[in-house]
């Protein structure tokens, strides 16, 4: 989706600048493979305890059929490590990639195959969506279910699996991450120039293709003169174009024509709607790429779809409240969404960020103080939230390598059992 590239043509390239890509494709991945290797071994050195009379252990077996990874356009490493944590605990996997990742993803591939991965325990499956949730979730053998994507597609995938719960062998593992409505909670102490920066940063980068981008921006009356001149300076700065050009470009176009047209509604929405007005940017011209100006929209009203409904796209809603109710915006912020993955507090006062830590807690899987809600590094800042972002299994931590075993305990006796009656008995 990089300009000259049309919606005729495959889509290989992603669309990320050079570190974007750098962080993603090459350290990230790098970083789920060597630390899930690492868990995976510490896994196996805990064991149960064992007595006298009796050694105990535990044996972390993979799941008895195949699990099905369904990987997202956005984060190499995302699709690398659906499919490789489940066979590095012992499953054969299906991988289907997103249509607009392939390149990247096969690169994935031939890699674990040229690294010593045995043919067909990950199994590469380019195909279409629906097709592939219903064949795989028809056999007798399926067994689990890695996927990242949208809240439709997971609950589709999710009714077909309970259709057919009847011809499996065992109960099928799901789990899901789905994408936020993410915040940017800002009190009267916070640093403007951190809310300012961190914002931009976070609702804009990789053409706001994230997540975890933030897409509301809730600011103090008594702050928003200074963040509005702030953020606007520094949105004029903004480079649009094509990061394998310019490698000066920070925001490159969405990754295709249904991206595009359906950010373009919300474009349409926000300069119709009387409650929202565009501060900047709004504009989009798919003759030469799909691209999508970085905007930033102001509401009146804290409960427009706009505040409410993922995006996924480069589009930041702002809503500016009395600065003495950040109370009740924290209680509102907890109830505008149905989504629960990513938010962040900016406050330099102690006792408001303790606040925000009791009311926002459900609110958010990954929860940032005075930083933003995008960048979360493996086995720093484990990964993923609840509510409608999805299943919270935390990639990038020991407790998602769990989610692709079936552990089994054994006893070994070394005191036989001479009769069948307790000794009270007797």
């Amino acid at each position: 989706a990089q300009p000259g590239m049309h919606s005729s043509l495959p889509f290989f390239f992603q669309g990320k600048t050079v570190i974007q890509a750098e962080i993603d494709a090459a350290a990230e991945l790098i970083d789920f493979f060597r630390f899930n290797a690492k868990y995976a071994v510490e896994l196996e050195s805990s064991q149960p305890l064992s007595v006298p009379s009796s050694t105990n252990s535990m044996v972390y077996r993979g799941l008895e059929g195949f699990v099905a990874a369904v990987s997202p356009f956005n984060f190499t490493a995302i699709g690398g490590n659906l499919a490789g944590t489940p066979a590095l605990m012992g499953n054969v996997v299906l991988w289907k990639p997103s249509d607009t990742a392939l390149l990247s993803s096969f690169a994935v591939y031939r890699i674990l195959l040229e690294a010593g991965l045995p043919p067909n325990v990950i199994q590469f499956v380019p195909a279409d969506g629906p097709v592939f949730g219903d064949t795989v979730t028809s056999s007798e053998y399926f067994c689990g279910l890695n996927f990242t994507g949208s809240v439709p597609t997971f609950k589709r995938l999710w009714k077909q699996v309970s259709e057919n719960l009847d011809r499996y062998r065992t109960f099928p593992r799901l789990a899901g991450e789905c994408g936020g409505k993410n915040f940017h909670f800002v009190h009267s102490s916070a640093d403007v120039p951190s809310v300012v920066n961190g914002t931009l940063r976070s609702a804009f980068e990789y053409s706001g293709q994230k997540c975890s981008a933030c897409s509301r921006l809730y600011a103090p009356d008594s702050l928003w003169p200074q963040i509005k001149e702030k953020l606007l300076e520094e949105h004029g700065k903004i480079k649009v174009g094509d990061p394998a050009q310019d490698f000066g470009t920070f925001f490159s176009a969405v990754i295709d024509d249904k991206s595009f047209a359906r950010i373009k509604k919300w474009l349409q929405h926000a300069k119709t709607s009387p409650n929202l007005s565009i501060l900047a940017g709004g504009n989009c011209d798919d003759t030469v790429g799909y691209f999508i100006e970085p905007c930033i929209v102001e509401s009146k009203d804290p409960k427009d779809p706009i505040m409410e409904e993922e995006i996924f796209g480069p589009v930041l809603t702002v809503f500016v409240y009395p600065e003495k109710q950040y109370k009740e915006i924290l209680q509102l912020i907890d109830t505008t969404s149905p989504y629960g993955l990513t938010g962040a507090v900016f406050a330099q006062d102690k006792n408001v960020i303790q606040e925000a830590r009791k009311l926002l807690r459900n609110a958010a899987g990954n929860f940032y103080i005075n930083d933003k809600s995008t960048g979360a590094v493996v086995a720093q800042q484990p990964f993923g939230g609840s509510r409608a972002s999805g299943t919270n299994d935390k990639p990038g931590s020991p407790h998602y390598l769990l989610r692709w075993t079936s552990p089994q305990a054994i006893k070994e006796t070394h005191v036989p059992l001479r009769d069948w009656k307790y000794a009270y008995m007797l």
